[in-house]
């Protein structure tokens, strides 16, 4: 063991070595980040050499090159991008792992464009004067909604969040309790209402809540009826809810109530047009009466993250006064993107399919087949290890959305003659850009719902490296 330890060459040697200067030069690093990257190399030999020494027992030792290879290997993964792109070939439109929506193209470019310009974020240019930042896009949301104002925020939880902290603290909100949902990651509707210091009361139970259950509910201490739309599953069977309309009345008969509705994915698209699902749309829920709604940017509305809050201007404009808007406030970059993806809505529906998510969920099921048979035919003829045949499926819309709605569609299911499905499957997300699949039967499924036209090279030239 000491024979092989004392072999291992210092890093100051390393350093004085050709290949260390070849490697600052090819990989563009540092003098100190290159020799912090050696010393983990050394370190990590060394432990190797003191748990399993006796491997090396007549075997010709190059430590050096052992140690620059290794370290040449890690600088690379260490270059790559944390964030980086990745083909959806899983169906799942809004798949929260994978990012959610993608902006559409004008989007994406008014995006660049703000990131690199200077803007006029807080700043009037009509008047020479300081502005506001909600300035800009409170217009396009007031035409999109049907609203009295709007703001936006940072995601529909801070949206949430912010309401009960601006308008219920110290007070009470009713809720139902079959709406005390979970909206990923742990975050409760619950716990964020105690973490804005308004106390839950829940009326009704988990299947069913009768508006004799608001009104009996109803105190001086009393500030927000809310009514959370469960957009991430669905009770089915014996269950009764209260319509938004009834509760506006009630709100109404009870003055100074606040009825807010939290949307959660919201929609200004009617996809139950196109037989897909029963989300409401925005806009009528405004029309109801309600005087606060929220909803998130990057689901349904196929937008950047972001928590918009649209209704009653005198609620608006009191919630933008809170120090919390501030803390929760959005980007200029933010902004960009949602300022187009609502532009696109209001240009009218010839404009819809420019929004990559809202063309994605209502796309024909023939024309994905199209895609998917275009993908089987290139890649037999490219390879002799893959066995593909096209078959009918079903896509999900995803994020939290539309529970239980699925999508007609096609796959084209892949055999691989070495690899097992999970080894397929592991390959194809080392790829660049990694490419992200379901398996199904033990067979690599790819859903071409959620892949661009633009993405089939790339996608094929995955499957063809993993050979």
């Amino acid at each position: 063991m000491k024979r092989y330890l004392r072999q291992l060459p210092a890093v100051h040697e390393l350093q004085k070595d050709l290949r260390f200067e070849q490697l600052k030069t090819v990989n563009n690093v540092t003098t100190a980040r290159l020799t912090m990257f050696l010393k983990r190399e050394v370190e990590s030999l060394r432990a190797e050499l003191l748990i399993g020494q006796q491997e090396l027992e007549g075997v010709a030792l190059d430590f050096s090159t052992r140690l620059f290879k290794s370290t040449e290997a890690h600088l690379k993964q260490w270059q790559k991008n944390r964030l980086a792109r990745v083909i959806n070939g899983t169906g799942t439109v809004l798949h929260t792992n994978l990012g959610r929506s993608r902006l559409s193209k004008a989007a994406v470019a008014h995006v660049a464009e703000a990131a690199a310009s200077y803007s006029n974020l807080e700043y009037r240019l009509s008047e020479g004067q300081r502005g506001s930042r909600h300035d800009i896009m409170e217009e396009l949301l007031i035409e999109a909604t049907g609203a009295e104002a709007a703001m936006v925020v940072n995601n529909n939880a801070a949206a949430v969040f912010l309401i009960l902290s601006a308008l219920a603290k110290e007070r009470e909100v009713i809720v139902s309790r079959g709406q005390l949902v979970e909206i990923g990651g742990s975050f409760r509707v619950s716990s964020i209402m105690e973490e804005s210091g308004a106390h839950l009361v829940e009326v009704g139970t988990t299947n069913k809540t009768h508006l004799a259950d608001y009104e009996k509910a109803i105190r001086e201490e009393t500030a927000i009826i809310m009514k959370v739309h469960t957009s991430n599953f669905k009770v089915i069977g014996f269950t009764e809810t209260v319509a938004t309309p009834q509760l506006v009345e009630l709100t109404n008969q009870n003055q100074p109530l606040i009825f807010y509705e939290d949307l959660g994915s919201g929609a200004l698209y009617d996809y139950k047009k196109h037989g897909i699902g029963d989300e409401p749309l925005v806009q009528q829920v405004i029309e109801s009466g309600v005087d606060l709604v929220s909803f998130s940017g990057d689901k349904l509305l196929g937008g950047p993250q972001a928590g918009l809050i649209a209704g009653k201007k005198k609620w608006i404009d009191y919630l933008k006064k809170h120090q919390l808007a501030r803390v929760l406030r959005v980007d200029k970059m933010t902004l960009a993107a949602l300022e187009e993806t609502l532009k696109s809505y209001l240009a009218g529906p010839d404009n819809i399919n420019e929004l990559p998510t809202v063309r994605d969920i209502i796309r024909k099921a023939e024309d994905i087949s199209l895609q998917a048979q275009a993908f089987i035919s290139e890649l037999q003829s490219s390879s002799t290890k893959y066995i593909s045949e096209l078959q009918e499926s079903t896509s999900q819309i995803g994020g939290g959305t539309m529970p239980g709605v699925e999508i007609p569609t096609y796959i084209a299911a892949v055999r691989h003659s070495d690899l097992s499905a999970e080894q397929l499957s592991h390959r194809l997300r080392q790829a660049t850009p990694a490419i992200v699949t379901r398996i199904q039967e033990q067979q690599v499924c790819v859903d071409f719902r959620t892949i661009d036209s633009s993405e089939m090279v790339d996608l094929l030239a995955g499957f063809v490296d993993c050979e």
